[in-house]
């Protein structure tokens, strides 16, 4: 019910919360209200972070993903009206206030010339690369040229991964263009799909049904609760556990390791799919088709100058095997932490990042490796800051997790194996189990596996 006090127009909660679909999106920034509902389209982390946090109070996640430069653009969206139960919890305060002291003191810009020892690394593993491939006739020499390419693809990932949560270049363009190259033109895979994945998985860390980083069926299941068909509000669609799925997932503890060997072709199989999707909105669709067409051009050239097709076969498998180790970092960072079924929440933001992420423990001189992504939960906290301060952070972080009696759970990279295993282990029994009836259209599910 609305009311007028003091010359303010305010509206509670439950009536905010109505306002959260398509052409009727409201959110709250710190008790104001906005009106977002022609923004979607346009807004710059996609319409689903948006539609996946409708209706709610978003503060933290404002805060998180926009610098201290997009709050004179919210006055565009003000309905005029206030939240009349506004309320910030004490770790939302003590997390803001992390926030305020790092802005203070500049974090957010020291990037440390990261990315151009990184990019200056790519040029000189491709250089390596291709005189390996052409110029040598030695198959160890084309064998390591394909595990170099692999470690390649990590390295650019990586810088990829940094230019979609801040600006690494001098300016937004050159910015666009280190994704297309280092996404699309090196690795094959589209920038656009990344970020239409990746947003998502931010803002709804490790819900079944709204973490596209977490539906992997039929392959993959991480909790018994992905088995009873549960809608899947990323891609719009239910999470069929049929007799296919059952069988995968039966033995997913040993097939894991195998199948990370070849996730990259999934990946090349999402990125066609969404940019030739007639009905998705994809930003730069052009740019990035004209970037998967170079990766498709140069690849298969350099493929083409080895003498034998067992060799292209050994070749690709090495990229394959030795860049597994990135998908894997990423799985080890998720598939043992806590999970839930529902939306996110607005209000608990650091609460659902502590529980839903796991960081693995390393010496700095492994951070290039990891591509600071083994702070999965510094990162996600902060994921504008760039990967140079992660570790510098990680002590504030580790006591506001103290403070508040939240999770902050680092691992070595081996026990991280064994959680991981454990936990696909635990679902794989129960799938055996499982007694519901099995769904039709198994061909269907298998080429659709997202992930």
């Amino acid at each position: 019910m609305e009311v007028e006090t003091e010359k303010k127009k305010y509206i509670s909660s439950d009536e905010l919360s109505k306002h959260n679909k398509k052409g009727d999106l409201w959110i709250s920034i710190q008790g104001k209200v906005y009106n977002v509902s022609d923004w979607g389209k346009d807004h710059p982390g996609g319409e689903v972070v948006l539609l996946n946090l409708a209706g709610q109070d978003v503060t933290d996640a404002f805060i998180a993903y926009h610098p201290g430069t997009a709050w004179k653009h919210l006055e565009n969206f003000f309905t005029g009206f206030y939240l009349d139960d506004f309320k910030v919890s004490e770790v939302s305060k003590d997390y803001r206030r992390l926030v305020t002291e790092f802005v203070k003191l500049g974090l957010f810009e020291k990037k440390e010339h990261v990315t151009l020892f990184t990019l200056t690394s790519v040029a000189i593993m491709f250089s390596i690369v291709v005189y390996g491939v052409v110029g040598c006739s030695s198959i160890w020499a084309h064998l390591g040229s394909g595990m170099l390419l692999g470690l390649l693809w990590m390295q650019s990932t990586y810088v990829g991964h940094d230019s979609g949560h801040y600006e690494v270049m001098s300016s937004r363009g050159y910015n666009k263009l280190a994704q297309i190259i280092c996404g699309n033109c090196l690795t094959g895979i589209s920038i656009a799909w990344w970020k239409w994945t990746h947003n998502a998985h931010h803002i709804a860390c490790n819900s079944l049904d709204y973490d596209p980083d977490l539906q992997h069926i039929p392959v993959f299941a991480v909790s018994s609760r992905l088995f009873g068909n549960i809608k899947s509000y990323f891609y719009d669609r239910q999470l069929k556990f049929d007799a296919l799925s059952r069988f995968l997932i039966s033995y997913q503890h040993w097939t894991f390791y195998p199948v990370l060997c070849f996730a990259r072709l999934n990946l090349y199989l999402q990125t066609f799919l969404l940019l030739f999707s007639p009905t998705r909105n994809v930003p730069d669709r052009l740019y990035n088709i004209m970037g998967i067409a170079v990766f498709w051009t140069w690849f298969p050239l350099l493929l083409s100058y080895l003498p034998s097709w067992p060799e292209r076969l050994m070749f690709v498998l090495a990229c394959f095997v030795v860049c597994s180790i990135q998908h894997l970092q990423f799985c080890l960072n998720h598939f043992a932490a806590n999970v839930y079924v529902g939306p996110p929440s607005g209000n608990d933001w650091f609460e659902k990042q502590t529980s839903g992420t796991l960081d693995i423990s390393c010496s700095t001189w492994m951070d290039w490796f990891f591509g600071g992504l083994q702070f999965q939960l510094e990162h996600h906290l902060f994921p504008r800051l760039p990967r140079a301060q992660l570790r510098k952070v990680s002590p504030l972080v580790i006591d506001l997790c103290k403070k508040h009696n939240l999770p902050y759970r680092s691992l070595t990279f081996l026990d991280a194996n064994l959680w991981t295993l454990k936990t696909l282990r635990t679902a794989a029994l129960q799938a055996r189990d499982f007694t519901n009836a099995s769904p039709q259209n198994l061909l269907w599910e298998a080429f659709n596996t997202h992930g």
